[in-house]
């Protein structure tokens, strides 16, 4: 369960990464108020995947799947630039989480 729970977490940081950027500096209140609850959930479900998971591992992939996520999301829906460098620069994020899960002993 606790990767369930630290996958769903990893997806609402994306989502509320997404819906700050649309909050225009916390200005327009429904992307605001969609921050807010998905920062609270997110972090309540990280919280309950670290209860069995290391700390090092849980953190580094919740950051990754958010970081990667958001640069899709991005790319995606906010016509942000693809480049070769910020490509490879997703694919070393997509490495070192993988080497972290590798490297930790659950």
């Amino acid at each position: 369960m606790a990767w369930f729970y630290l996958f769903i977490a990893g997806v609402l940081e994306i989502v509320w990464a997404y819906a700050m950027k649309k909050s225009m500096g916390f200005t327009v209140l429904a992307p605001s108020a969609i921050t807010i609850v998905a920062m609270i959930a997110s972090f309540a479900l990280l919280s309950l995947a670290m209860k069995t998971l290391p700390l090092g591992m849980a953190y580094t992939i919740w950051t990754g799947i958010g970081a990667v996520g958001a640069f899709v999301v991005g790319i995606a829906f906010r016509g942000e630039a693809v480049t070769p460098a910020r490509i490879i620069a997703a694919l070393l994020i997509v490495s070192g989480i993988v080497t972290m899960k590798l490297a930790s002993p659950s």
